[in-house]
Parts: C-alpha cells; sequence; structure tokens
C-alpha cells in the first residue's frame, strides 16, 4: 500500500527534511519534495536567490535562510535546537542533493547526534544520469566529488591512475580543460571518458572519448554549466591503453 502523501506531517514535529531539487529542468521537482517543502517551517538554502525562484514557480512561500559552507559552523547549534523545540526544517541546495559535494553533511551529523528525526527523499543527482550516458561500467563505480584545488590535488590524482572501478568527478566549467589535462597526464591520453554538462536543461551535452579527444573537443568551445566527468577505471584496460 502506498503511503500518504501527508502521512510523514501528521501531529509530527521536529523533523530535519533532505529535499533534493532539480539540476536543471524543473519538471524533475517530486511530489514528495514539493509536499516537504510546503509544510516545512523553514528552509534552508544554499543561495537564497535560487532558492527562491524555485519557490515561486511551485507557488510556495516559506521563511528562507542562508546555509552554506562559510555559515554551517556558526549556526549549527541553533538549527539543532530549532529541531529539538519542534520545528520542522527542509534542506536544499541549488540544485541537486544536498550533502552530495553541497553542504548539509554537518547539519545531518549533528542532528543524528541529538536524535534528531531525519528524513531524505530519493530525488535528482547530477552524477547518475552522466554515469548512465558515459557508457562505461556502471556496476561498481566511485563517486569523488570536486578534487582539492591545492593541497592533496596531486596525491589524489595518482592514486586515480589505479582506481579500479569507473570513477566520477565533479568540476566548474572554468577549470574542466586543467582537470582534463591533469587526467591525461596521469591516466594517459587514450583512457576512455565522458564530459556531460548542461544536464536535463535544453543544450544538455554528452560528450565521449578518450581523455585526448575530449581535451581537444573542449579547447575550442565556450563551456558553460555545471561538469560531470566520468572516467575509464584501469582494470578496463590494458597495457597498450585498449579494452581488455
Amino acid at each position: 500500500m502506498y503511503r500518504s502523501l501527508y502521512s510523514n506531517f501528521n501531529s509530527v514535529s521536529g523533523k530535519l527534511y533532505i529535499v533534493p531539487t532539480p539540476i536543471g529542468n524543473l519538471a524533475d521537482i517530486t511530489l514528495r519534495a514539493i509536499n516537504a517543502l510546503k509544510h516545512a517551517d523553514l528552509i534552508l538554502a544554499e543561495d537564497t536567490r535560487t532558492t527562491a525562484f524555485l519557490l515561486k514557480h511551485l507557488q510556495i512561500e516559506k521563511p528562507l535562510r542562508s546555509y552554506h559552507q562559510h555559515n554551517e559552523h556558526k549556526i549549527l547549534d541553533e538549527l539543532v535546537a530549532q529541531l529539538g523545540s519542534g520545528s520542522n526544517i527542509a534542506l536544499v541546495s541549488d540544485a541537486g542533493t544536498p550533502g552530495i559535494s553541497d553542504p548539509g553533511f554537518l547539519l545531518l551529523r549533528q542532528a543524528i547526534a541529538q536524535g534528531v528525526s531525519i528524513i531524505t527523499l530519493p530525488g535528482p543527482t547530477a552524477f547518475v544520469p552522466a554515469l548512465l550516458n558515459s557508457g562505461l561500467p556502471c556496476n561498481e563505480f566511485s563517486f569523488y566529488g570536486f578534487l582539492p584545488q591545492k593541497k592533496g590535488r596531486l596525491t589524489k590524482l595518482k592514486a586515480l591512475a589505479t582506481e579500479q572501478k569507473t570513477f566520477i568527478l565533479y568540476e566548474s566549467p572554468y577549470r574542466l580543460l586543467k582537470l582534463l589535462a591533469e587526467l591525461k597526464q596521469h591516466l594517459g591520453a587514450g583512457r576512455k571518458a565522458s564530459v556531460s554538462r548542461e544536464l536535463t536543461k535544453l543544450f544538455e551535452e554528452n560528450i565521449r572519448g578518450t581523455l585526448e579527444e575530449l581535451e581537444t573537443y573542449f579547447a575550442t568551445k565556450a563551456i558553460k554549466g555545471e561538469i560531470v566527468v566520468v572516467v575509464e577505471g584501469v582494470k578496463n584496460q590494458d597495457h597498450d591503453g585498449s579494452d581488455k
């Protein structure tokens, strides 16, 4: 039997709702996510302007508060106290699922430690469609999110050279060419990969090829949108870089 859309809200308070939001196409919002946003006492948003646009589209009016990497430590205790006093709080990021390369983990951990009920909704996240679109093996995969920009980056790149599973990275459009060049240097020019950008949007693009081919392709393009890079694991390569 299906549960009522409203069953979680009947005579229940003091819950933290983790609410995924569309990564591009607003039609990807779920009925359950809309319901959670409608019933929240407060919505925590990575960027209140982005979330305000979504709420206006959904015709939802709720108090908004900024929650991002620069203030999450400062307001953590206050938010947990609100949850403890009976407030229902919905946490969203700009796009996708909070906590997946976005703010959210600290609040989740602290809420769990304080015995607050956590309701995590399923919904959009960029790496799943990118992985499937890549055509690379997806029965096993590793997700690394954004690589460190300075300290630890070289160590991580060297480790990726021996990663056996298909692996997934996020990247800014402004740093994509740098990432492809570094991956080519450490993994080899012939390693297969794909780059997905503007997922679910009008100009969605999924480009597949070797790291060298991808670098050449994007070197001549104006790169826009959030980027997901999916790379073949070393176990699918033989010594000359071809498929086993």
